[in-house]
């Protein structure tokens, strides 16, 4: 890897059209820097940021795309060793790095680092934390794996060269050479912990890897930072004792430091009181639904209090906070349907991510639409977990795998469909994408909710479901 500095004016990356690669050549290019890069496939909303910022991309991959020498390549962690324009970039002795390294040595250095980390609640909560800090008027910079509402954008660069820094934690892999987590390179100051399951069954054998990952994060932080961590998470709590942290630690949730109390969930969002060691701070109000949403405010919260802001700063950030785009967002209804489009993939999100949309949308049927596509998600290691976790949706349709694994360790989707079924929610399994869509187009009442389920894509079901009733 490369020592990187200022004066590195093109900046080439290969796998731009992920979440966290996109935003980051968006935050290049706002720096300064001329950007490249290329993938394989593109979808929305990446690609056409990636257009809208004026960022060139190359499809497919290919030696031909580096003929023009970059001063750096940012190789993401989507590429293999064996990717065509990563062989070309060794062979050739460019300068190259991975996307987490590039991003510390530029711009997180001497910035006051936020990270926020967590099995779910990660996109969410960063851009909750980046907004309320912007409206609270510290200008923040931040680098998140989502599209906020409020801004429109993935990050920003704030004015201030020892300002606050913002950036969502990924414990996934940094890169073919170095397999360590991401996080480990965000230099966090102030570091927000969410949740702690097992997830990323494609490169950890078991919830104890990723516990040790995240005792190494909390030492990272310094002793004049902040750790503040979800009490209800037995996990992290052993990775806070595994660690060897200098920081002092609060904590969030029924148990622990700071408390939600007299907690409503309606049509307009949800609503609470921030307690403290038992002494009430005030009320807060979100246009969020879910009670993960409130465990994610809650956590934002005692963050944002130990970074100097007030109780009142922080309820009128929460407020104003629109949310982040494919995280229960509202695509468009047609013949009083409405279409939803959420990233939710596994169990417990899917769980959670329904029996919030069931309060927001009361009165309304809820169809959840689903597709397995993570590298978890298509494992069976979830077969049991997933036949829980939609026990709050009125009916559910299940789409096919979105990858082929062997079979043995893939996940049985016909059988999850039956699982489902046995606890009392109707459930059906399809061979295809267009098949799921006629049916439920030609099925679904009025006045339902189709709450489509993907971290990839899905087909552009959702576009394609307001098309087909439109003309229905």
């Amino acid at each position: 890897m490369t020592a990187l500095t200022h004066l590195m004016k093109r900046i080439y990356l290969i796998g731009i059209g992920g979440t966290g690669m996109g935003a980051f050549a968006g935050l290049l290019k706002k720096a300064g820097f001329e950007v490249q890069g290329s993938d394989t496939h593109l979808y929305p909303p990446m690609s056409t940021k990636l257009k809208e910022w004026g960022i060139e991309v190359k499809t497919p991959y290919a030696k031909e795309n580096l003929q023009e020498t970059p001063d750096l390549v940012i190789v993401g962690n989507v590429a293999s060793k064996d990717n065509v324009e990563a062989v070309f970039a060794c062979e050739h002795h460019l300068a190259f790095t991975s996307f987490p390294q590039a991003l510390s040595q530029l711009f997180l250095n001497g910035r006051k680092s936020v990270v926020i980390a967590g099995t779910h609640g990660k996109t969410t909560t960063s851009a909750l934390m980046a907004y309320t800090l912007d409206h609270a008027k510290r200008d923040p910079s931040f680098l998140i794996g989502g599209i906020p509402q409020n801004f429109g954008e993935s990050f920003q660069l704030g004015q201030k060269s020892d300002g606050f820094f913002v950036v969502e934690g990924d414990e996934y892999d940094t890169a073919y050479f170095d397999k360590g987590p991401k996080f480990l390179h965000y230099q966090p100051r102030f570091l927000l912990c969410t949740s702690l399951e097992y997830d990323h069954a494609d490169i950890y054998q078991n919830v104890e890897q990723i516990v040790d990952r995240f005792a190494e994060l909390m030492a990272l932080v310094p002793a004049d930072g902040q750790i503040v961590l979800h009490a209800a998470s037995p996990y992290l709590e052993k990775a806070r004792e595994k660690s060897e942290h200098q920081a002092a630690v609060f904590t969030y949730g029924p148990n622990g430091n700071y408390a939600a109390q007299n907690s409503i969930e309606n049509e307009t969002g949800c609503h609470f009181d921030v307690v403290f060691q038992g002494e009430s701070l005030g009320s807060v109000s979100l246009q969020l639904s879910g009670q993960h949403n409130i465990d994610n405010a809650l956590g934002a919260y005692a963050l944002l209090i130990s970074m100097g802001l007030s109780h009142q700063e922080i309820a009128d950030g929460f407020a104003a906070f629109k949310g982040v785009k494919r995280r229960m967002e509202e695509i468009g209804e047609e013949k009083g349907v409405l279409v939803v489009d959420d990233f939710a993939h596994h169990p417990s999100a899917v769980e959670t991510t329904l029996m919030g949309a069931k309060k927001r949308y009361a009165g309304r049927k809820v169809w959840a639409l689903f597709e397995p596509r993570s590298a978890s998600s298509c494992r069976k290691i979830f077969q049991e977990a997933y036949g829980k976790s939609f026990h709050a949706a009125d009916r559910v349709f299940l789409a096919p795998a979105g990858r082929e694994l062997e079979k043995d360790i893939m996940l049985d989707v016909p059988q999850l469909a039956r699982d489902i079924a046995g606890k009392g929610v109707p459930a059906t399994a399809f061979d295809s994408l267009d098949t799921l869509l006629q049916t439920v187009v030609n099925e679904v009442p009025s006045q339902t909710v189709l709450l489509c389920m993907s971290n990839g894509s899905f087909g552009n079901i959702h576009t394609k479901l307001l098309e087909a009733l439109k003309n229905k």
